[in-house]
């Protein structure tokens, strides 16, 4: 077996899931994370698809089942809280609609892979690459705080925003999409109780205003909500971390604005897991250079307007340990089967997710949100199988080969 030592940049899902299956078979991964430690809070991401399939393969499924949010669906309100149209998990089945059965927050399932594979393979957190020279000897990384080191293998599992793409292929601006529109999330006290359902406040373009959506998201604890904003607009300026600047910008674009808003807005200022970005994607031709390989939003993001990001990564994941390990190591053959065997599944994410905000939590008329809640009034009374093909069809885009029997390790 060649190339055993691989280095695998980023702690989310993606990396500690390429970690656990490398181990399976016979590597030594070792993860850096440049936080302090595994993240906590977060967003709801769904599992959807053939993902469902890999997180069985991990055997993760019950402790993925133990942590959902119980979403039950989607419905849109009016200003007064009147839900005018609604989308239920049971229409759309297992991967199919815009809330999947198997929703949990993003830094659970972290967790959860997380605890599969501390045991046997190497974490450090609180460093970050800062240089990558790759060679025929190896990748030699220097990093933030810890010595130099050599690894056989670099794979950037570490975001949209990937410190190893662009040490290895480049500044971002040569491979971000921008969709047009903000998002804002983070954790908020409520007293309202939404029954599973997530609640999305619908506001159309007008008076000068794009058009743009506030939502409340179910968590595990009582008395809390994930608050949600989506708004259409330009790039504005501000200092990367700058926070508050980002929550004047989300303030800004709902001022005045009706139905929970106002206490909405009156959170932001203590939320403890405040988040804010662009809504961006990846598109890269390659997703290999030498010895680095990306994997997840590292290198081919589709944006939280897909629903389908962590699938992407498990799928991602699997496949590259299991065409490393088909390969006995050999990184130029695996990357490329790698790249053959996911880049369907990630175009058709990206398209989907390029339509999901148009008319939908971002519409340019009221007219545009009528039509768009009269269709969804009416799924519940057209067959399933026209219903879920949309998603159900991209989430089910790659078939799982069965790699090579797991490396018992010493």
């Amino acid at each position: 077996m060649k190339n055993q030592s691989i280095l695998v940049s980023g702690a989310g899902v993606a990396g500690p899931a390429l970690a656990y299956w490398l181990h399976r078979y016979g590597f030594h991964p070792t993860v850096v994370e440049r936080a302090p430690g595994p993240r906590r809070g977060g967003h709801a991401v769904d599992i959807r698809g053939t993902a469902r399939e890999v997180a069985a393969r991990m055997g993760i499924v019950e402790q993925v089942r133990a942590a959902t949010t119980g979403a039950r669906g989607m419905a849109f309100v009016d200003e007064t809280g009147k839900r005018v149209a609604k989308m239920g998990t049971e229409v759309f089945g297992h991967s199919g609609g815009p809330v999947a059965e198997l929703s949990l927050r993003r830094t659970d399932l972290a967790q959860i892979i997380y605890d599969a594979t501390s045991a046997d393979v190497k974490y450090v957190f609180g460093d970050a690459i800062r240089t990558v020279d790759q060679n025929r000897d190896g990748v030699h990384v220097r990093f933030e705080h810890g010595g130099p080191r050599r690894f056989d293998l670099l794979v950037g599992a570490d975001g949209v925003r990937s410190n190893v793409r662009q040490l290895v292929f480049g500044p971002d601006e040569h491979y971000l999409r921008d969709l047009g529109s903000y998002m804002s999330l983070f954790t908020a006290p409520t007293e309202l109780s939404h029954d599973g359902w997530r609640l999305m406040y619908t506001i159309p373009a007008g008076n000068g205003r794009p058009g743009r959506t506030a939502a409340l998201y179910p968590q595990l604890e009582p008395g809390t909500a994930l608050t949600g904003f989506f708004v259409r607009s330009a790039p504005r300026w501000y200092a990367r971390g700058d926070t508050d600047a980002q929550k004047r910008i989300v303030i800004g674009a709902f001022e005045n604005d009706g139905w929970e808003v106002p206490w909405m807005l009156d959170a932001i200022w203590d939320a403890p897991d405040f988040y804010f970005d662009r809504t961006l994607q990846v598109v890269m031709d390659t997703w290999s250079s030498d010895r680095t390989a990306l994997l997840g939003d590292a290198g081919y993001c589709a944006s939280p307007m897909s629903g389908i990001g962590t699938s992407l990564a498990l799928v991602g994941a699997y496949i590259l340990a299991g065409e490393l390990a088909a390969a006995a190591g050999e990184h130029t053959r695996a990357y490329a089967v790698y790249e053959q065997k996911m880049r369907l599944f990630t175009d058709r994410a990206q398209k989907y997710a390029r339509s999901a905000g148009d008319g939908g939590l971002m519409p340019d008329s009221h007219l545009q949100m009528r039509v768009r809640n009269q269709m969804i009034r009416t799924l519940r009374f057209l067959p399933k199988r026209l219903v879920r093909r949309g998603m159900e069809k991209v989430a089910d885009t790659v078939e799982l080969d069965e790699y090579l029997t797991p490396v018992a390790h010493p």
